[in-house]
């Protein structure tokens, strides 16, 4: 896995894998930011943010969750599609919380623009915790790619690129 933190008093001369950590932002912070709101808000907490740069976020599977119900009945996974729209959600905070520290330039409106390379090893079940990551990759304009990752405990979900646009003035 791509993602590595330092580890707390180690004073960046040592690093350990992002295991577990406070909330850094909870729920209202997330809806101040993205337009989304459920059945289709995919993030529930923020672990880690280092603006402009990286966040860790996690979502847990509830098993009520309606796309659960018909993908599949005899054994329910989360769709690849959902944990690609929930890693946006997550490049998108990274942008909309990290505008909200002193002097940042305002993002403007964030859309999803494309998804590259995405890949799928290994299924997200009712019950787990996903952790999603996104590491801004590179821009370009009002364009950042940003490599993503979704992982349960040490299993591998999802990985690849996502593209999102910063839209400034939108009907």
């Amino acid at each position: 896995m791509w993602l590595q933190v330092f580890e707390a008093g180690t004073h960046g001369h040592g690093k350990k894998e992002l295991m577990s950590a406070a909330v850094a932002f909870g729920m209202d912070e997330i809806l101040a930011v993205l337009p989304h709101r459920p059945p289709f808000l995919f993030v529930d907490r923020v672990l880690l943010l280092d603006p402009f740069k990286r966040i860790v976020a996690e979502r847990t599977l509830r098993a009520d969750e309606p796309y659960f119900v018909g993908h599949f009945p005899e054994r329910a996974i989360m769709p690849g599609v959902l944990i690609t729209d929930a890693l946006a959600q997550t490049s998108g905070l990274l942008l909309g919380l990290s505008q909200q520290g002193a002097c940042a330039r305002p993002v403007g409106k964030l859309f999803f623009l494309g998804a590259a390379n995405m890949k799928y090893p290994t299924p997200a079940f009712p019950g787990e915790v996903l952790r999603l990551s996104a590491l801004a990759d590179g821009a370009a304009g009002r364009l950042t790619r940003f490599a993503v990752e979704a992982c349960v405990g040490r299993k591998l979900v999802a990985s690849g690129t996502l593209t999102l646009a910063a839209i400034e003035d939108v009907a």
